[in-house]
């Protein structure tokens, strides 16, 4: 069963090595694969799917014994090496032909993998299987629920509509990602109009035939536009651009989707996809989620007004005028926002990135995760899928051995995946001895980070760590292979590590050149993060909200839907944007699960509280790493999770850091 996706180099590099002594000379798993043509891709392609298809005669074939969970695992270690790295590529590789021809074997595996699902003789065999243990028994739970969900058990004519549908959502998802990988959007700007933005997001910029600066809409262009720019009709055009990726042919892609998703859950006998996709996940149904999505809406409320009158009062200030006679437009949220901070706590993020240079910003988020949980990272050479790309190995730091590979990708690129995510790429197995893999691709400026850029250095590198330090003993269980509404809840935990002054002085161990950052500037960053909260967790609270309404028991055309919830807040809806035609996140695998991101993070801060006394206590980092991480999705989530805080969870640090 697939599992979803939840950067001078020598010298740093030298560093990097030179950071632990004992080198590995390579990695501990096998060599990332290179695909130099499309016919490469190709060739890897029809080898892979013979060899798969192959194997799941073998397990009809096979005798029900207890070794036969073992075999079924077998399968799944082999899909990961042979079919994830190609559908990793389809994201970061340089070469379009390259990408393309990744996307058409990613759909072919797609249809493997649904053909799989709907497999009767794996399906009869997975229910009588032997189990010796709890662990046995969670993934024979887990893997019938997964077959149950590709529709093995319905009749015959829904079964074969369960498949069509399956297989059209993958590729309507895939087409829906590629519009946005490839659209190569650029907005032309003069040097006036970027006016307060930094000169080095424009200086050596690509320009167009009129000597006009050319911005993409990746993160390193359009944070800083959106933050600094002075000039109000900069802001609007670059926002505009971002709020209209995908374009029409997005929206009707998400038509489509939604349509389709609806149907694929009344062929269940369910009304709406919501309760049919989060059944087995934490919140249990629609009912409980849309009861937790109020229950914050109601806490943040207060907050989101409040925020507003001062970006009004800032808006009106700049400009002069009195704030009866302003409107806060969409496109000064970020703006004002930032001149708020500056003003009432001194905090500008772009003097942060002196601070914290690209390469070292990696180290230091590794330096954390060495001292919490008793690892070391070494970096290796490798050659990968772009010259920029790193690969390190992780080891445990008290025996020397090597737990699992970690490849990263900094800097952003034409073609390139334009956020910030980690692929899981392998996972662990005890009895196979096989060690996991994870792939980080951000899109940072070679400048230097924001905090709030280490902030999201330190989130990702918290999924890939969760791949890393697995240490289950199925594949299929490895890692990442948890509940939903959960995945984001050890990469969330670790974003407050960037506000504790103890924890940013590791960059010394990393970077003895690096400037520290200054005391009082970490006491108004602390200060100045409680500012814009409501308007944050507003915005996630919409987008959540958004999410299940669209895949509720009414289809609803997308753009009308959005156009209605968004126009009920206080700033109401632009006119002309298209949000929903770049929400890639609901046209794949967090359909009707985007609450999971404010679910996650209340287990998030709940989990924070076992780190109070010491965020890098190598104590509770230990019993962490053994509890929560290792232990992937080889028991139910809460259950490690009450383990590890040796009590049942609960919302009160959440709600608490909303009344702050």
């Amino acid at each position: 069963m697939k599992r979803p996706l939840i950067a001078g180099a020598c010298a740093l590099m030298l560093q990097a090595s030179a950071i632990h002594a004992q080198t590995p000379a390579s990695l501990p798993g096998p060599a990332f694969p290179r695909f130099l043509s499309e016919g490469e891709i190709k060739a890897a392609c029809d080898s892979g799917l013979k060899g798969a298809g192959e194997r799941v005669k073998t397990l009809e074939k096979r005798a029900v014994d207890k070794g036969w969970l073992a075999a079924l695992d077998d399968l799944y270690a082999y899909q990961e090496d042979v079919q994830y790295p190609i559908e990793f590529v389809l994201n970061v590789h340089p070469d379009k032909a390259v990408r393309d021809a990744a996307q058409a074997c990613s759909q072919r595996w797609a249809e493997f993998s649904s053909a799989l699902g709907q497999n009767e003789k794996v399906y009869r065999s997975l229910k009588k299987a032997p189990t010796v243990d709890a662990i046995d028994r969670e993934l024979v739970r887990v893997s019938l629920g997964q077959f149950e969900d590709s529709g093995v058990a319905l009749a015959g004519a829904k079964r074969t509509r369960a498949k069509q549908i399956l297989d059209k959502l993958n590729e309507l998802s895939q087409a829906f990602e590629k519009n946005i990988r490839d659209a190569g959007t650029q907005v032309a700007f003069d040097e006036a109009e970027l006016k307060g933005v930094p000169e080095s997001v424009w200086k050596n910029a690509k320009r167009d035939a009129a000597g006009k600066i050319l911005l993409g809409l990746d993160y390193p262009s359009y944070i800083p536009v959106l933050q600094s720019a002075e000039n109000g009709a900069t802001r609007e055009r670059m926002w505009r651009a971002k709020m209209n990726e995908g374009g029409e042919p997005n929206l009707k892609l998400l038509s489509e989707i939604t349509t389709l998703r609806n149907e694929y859950a009344k062929l269940f006998g369910f009304d709406n996809y919501v309760d049919f996709n989060l059944r087995r996940r934490m919140a249990k149904d629609g009912k409980t989620a849309w009861k937790f999505l109020d229950e914050v809406k109601t806490a943040v409320t207060e907050g989101e007004r409040s925020d507003l009158v001062d970006l009004r009062a800032a808006k009106a200030q700049h400009l002069g005028l009195a704030p009866e006679a302003v409107k806060v437009e969409r496109w000064d949220a970020t703006f004002y926002a930032e001149r708020v901070r500056l003003q009432r706590y001194s905090v500008d993020q772009e003097a942060f990135r002196q601070y914290f240079p690209p390469q070292e910003s990696l180290l230091f988020a590794m330096r954390i995760i060495e001292k919490m949980m008793g690892v070391k990272y070494t970096a290796v050479k490798a050659e990968l899928w772009h010259p920029e790309a790193q690969a390190f190995v992780v080891s445990d730091a008290a025996s020397g051995k090597a737990l699992a590979t970690m490849y990263v990708d900094l800097y952003p690129r034409d073609g390139k995946y334009n956020h910030a995510a980690v692929w899981p790429l392998r996972s662990s197995s005890t009895r196979l001895g096989r060690t996991p893999t994870a792939a980080l691709v951000v899109n940072f400026d070679r400048k230097g980070l924001t905090l709030d850029e280490v902030e999201t250095l330190l989130h990702e590198l918290g999924h890939a760590v969760h791949n890393n330090l697995s240490n289950t003993r199925y594949a299929a269980q490895g890692g990442t292979a948890v509940m939903h509404d959960f995945v984001e809840a050890p990469s969330q935990m670790l974003e407050d590590w960037v506000y504790d002054k103890k924890v940013l002085r590791l960059m010394a161990d990393v970077c003895a050149t690096c400037k520290p950052v200054p005391d009082e500037l970490v006491d108004k960053a602390v200060a100045a993060k409680n500012f814009g909260k409501g308007s944050l967790y507003s915005r996630q609270h919409l987008f959540a909200s958004y999410d299940l309404a669209l895949h509720g028991a009414q289809v609803s055309d997308p753009m009308a839907l959005w156009t209605k919830m968004e126009g009920a807040t206080p700033l109401g809806y632009v006119p002309g944007t298209r949000f929903p035609a770049g929400f890639g996140h609901i046209a794949s695998h967090y359909g009707a699960g985007y609450y999971g991101y404010l679910w996650s993070l209340v287990v998030a801060m709940d989990l924070r509280t076992e780190f109070k006394a010491d965020k890098l206590g190598t104590a509770v980092g230990q019993r962490y790493r053994n509890v929560v991480l290792g232990n992937g999705g080889q028991r139910p989530a809460p259950e490690l999770v009450s383990e590890f805080l040796k009590r049942e969870s609960n919302s009160k640090a959440f709600y608490d850091y909303l009344k702050k």
